[in-house]
């Protein structure tokens, strides 16, 4: 068996087996969680290269996807805080975290534009930059500090990550377009950036939820159903809003498909750390519909071939 068909087929097992690992190493992996950052910096400025800055359109299409991750991320907490904090954490992180750094391909396999998504990654990545330090002291603080205290040390964590990648990307497409070019082709290295980074969040979950008492299930299982009627609602809006401008493959996983190797991240960090079981769980949640498509997709093109 080749190398390349080999990977062929390592492939569709590759984030199963690093939730599996890291459920089962949690230990040991929490002593690299230190790296989680800086996997998700380079996942970013990889899918940031993806677009030159001439390519940034943003259209009525990607303001009311942007309004739908906005609002919706108030709205669904406020919604569910009456049945608990950390639920309502749990399920708004779900909503808030920006697309994933995966979408583009993904959507390109489905058919999609590729430019829209890596468009909409840029500006739902720099609205969660923005908003995610402030809803995080208002929403989930716990500290004894002033809130302007509180959100400086948030924001000099979580934006620099986010922004940065971006001012690099452009950064190199200014003064070194063949370095910029490489990042670009790069975008198979992000898949399994994105594993390896899915086994160390996912360990650090898994590690908190084992310090749980038994009380706490029922909530868990909660906040895994809350992850999953958000994501299915997110692929379904985004996709009704897509239908709109013939974008409904790229506007539903630009909304649908969540980085949800952030969001875990900023969960254990910055809100009650139980809170990351939501967006754990939107991980199958997502990569069961993206499967789904991807099958209807195939079977649809065997029957056309076929006739």
């Amino acid at each position: 068996m080749s190398l390349a068909s080999f990977n062929q087929r390592l492939k569709p097992w590759m984030l199963p087996i690093a939730m599996v690992c890291g459920a089962f190493f949690h230990e040991p992996i929490n002593h690299v969680q230190w790296c989680v950052p800086y996997l998700i910096f380079t996942m970013l400025l990889i899918t940031f290269c993806r677009v030159r800055p001439s390519e940034l359109r943003i259209d009525r299409m990607i303001w009311q996807l942007l309004a739908v991750q906005v609002f919706g991320t108030i709205g669904i907490f406020w919604l569910l805080r009456p049945f608990g904090l950390s639920l309502a954490q749990s399920v708004m992180v779900c909503v808030l975290c920006p697309t994933a750094t995966a979408a583009p391909v993904v959507t390109g396999m489905l058919g999609g534009s590729i430019g829209r998504v890596a468009t909409y990654s840029i500006v739902s990545n720099m609205t969660t930059a923005v908003l995610a330090p402030v809803l995080f002291v208002w929403f989930g603080s716990s500290a004894d500090i002033s809130f302007i205290a509180e959100f400086r040390l948030i924001a000099i964590k979580v934006v620099p990550m986010i922004v940065l990648p971006l001012g690099l990307a452009w950064a190199l497409y200014f003064t070194v377009p063949k370095v910029h070019a490489v990042v670009a082709d790069g975008q198979k290295i992000t898949f399994y950036l994105w594993s390896v980074s899915l086994l160390l969040v996912v360990g650090k979950s898994v590690s908190f939820v084992l310090q749980e008492p038994a009380e706490a299930i029922p909530q868990m299982i909660a906040m895994a159903i809350g992850a999953g009627v958000v994501c299915v609602l997110q692929f379904y809006i985004g996709r009704r809003i897509g239908a709109r401008y013939d974008q409904r493959v790229s506007a539903a996983q630009g909304l649908g498909q969540k980085n949800t190797v952030l969001a875990v991240w900023m969960a254990v960090n910055y809100l009650n750390p139980i809170s990351s079981i939501g967006p754990a769980a939107y991980i199958a949640w997502q990569n069961s519909i993206n499967s789904l498509q991807l099958y209807l997709k195939m079977k649809r093109e065997r029957r056309t071939n076929a006739a």
